[in-house]
């Protein structure tokens, strides 16, 4: 089990039956529970850029946002963004939109007296993007179990409730953006690749990323400045995030700075967008540099953009 994040591999786990005994009668099996195999289980639709889900990233006849339900590469642009980090490094981060600070419930079983998750039991969400309430940022919710549970009986919070099962809100905070089947994000800051993990929803299967760069604690999600610029100052018509942000002649390198990097105590991925003017790019290449720009805008959105890069 990682510090930030239960990533539970999906097994079928079946029950033990009872039997009963007659000196003349051969035994036989009686009911026998089984988990639902989520190998063989229905896959939920996702869709990130619906007008529902999205904010800044919503579909339409040109932006050329992928189809509801359709893998989604995030290397590559516009999921990908290379910036600075507060003291000049080159930074590059994951572009998951705009999220709110109040986490959604992530339920986590655990059978009783247990210190540790059920095995194999996938983790269980009640809402994807498009909901009311959802956030790729998640609070842990334990859930406890009978100890002869087993795995992947329950596949939905409805059932939670109906089984009367407690439940204890803990304050580890995971950011795990859900997302289609099939979705690939190859940097990992420390190396390696974001796995997809597999869940329940409403008795379906759900896809998403795990970021664990900075362990996050909390009833709710901190936040961190970014200054940001972009080709047309959101104050000129067809300005803001549409026009897209400005980099250097010839490469994708922005100077998007970040305030924080995971290695400092106050690092979230969650940052607090402030826009500088786009006359000052040239003179930006550092945060107090950034500070000092001529700021358009301060806290005008809070996005979700991990760091996977530092150099």
């Amino acid at each position: 089990m990682k510090k930030s994040m239960i990533l539970l591999s999906a097994v079928l786990i079946a029950f033990s039956a009872c039997k009963k005994e007659d000196k003349n009668v051969t035994t036989t099996p009686t009911t026998t529970q089984m988990g639902k195999d989520p190998a063989t289980a229905e896959v939920v639709s996702v869709d990130r850029f619906s007008s529902t889900a999205g904010m800044l990233m919503v579909r339409d006849a040109n932006n050329g946002l992928p189809g509801p339900n359709v893998a989604i590469n995030y290397d590559q642009a516009p999921f990908i963004t290379k910036g600075l980090g507060p003291s000049g490094q080159m930074v590059e981060y994951y572009n998951f939109d705009v999220q709110s600070t109040t986490p959604a419930p992530i339920y986590v079983l655990f059978k009783e007296g247990s210190t540790t998750p059920v095995d194999g039991q996938l983790n269980i969400i009640n809402v994807i993007p498009g909901d009311a309430g959802y956030n790729d940022f998640w609070q842990v919710v334990k859930v406890a179990v009978p100890a002869d549970y087993v795995a992947n009986l329950v596949t939905s919070y409805s059932e939670i409730v109906e089984k009367g099962y407690a439940t204890s809100t803990t304050d580890m905070l995971v950011n795990c953006p859900v997302v289609p089947k099939g979705s690939t994000a190859n940097k990992k800051l420390g190396g390696g690749a974001n796995q997809l993990t597999m869940g329940w929803y409403k008795g379906k299967v759900v896809h998403y990323f795990s970021f664990e760069e900075k362990k996050l604690m909390g009833s709710t999600v901190p936040v961190s400045p970014i200054y940001v610029t972009f080709n047309i100052n959101p104050n000129m018509m067809g300005g803001g995030p549409a026009s897209g942000f400005v980099s250097e002649m010839g490469n994708m390198q922005t100077h998007n700075v970040v305030a924080t990097i995971p290695s400092d105590a106050s690092y979230s991925p969650l940052w607090l967008v402030n826009v500088y003017d786009n006359m000052d790019f040239a003179n930006v290449g550092n945060l107090s540099q950034a500070q000092m720009a001529n700021i358009l805008a301060t806290g005008v959105a809070n996005v979700n953009c991990p760091i996977v890069s530092i150099q």
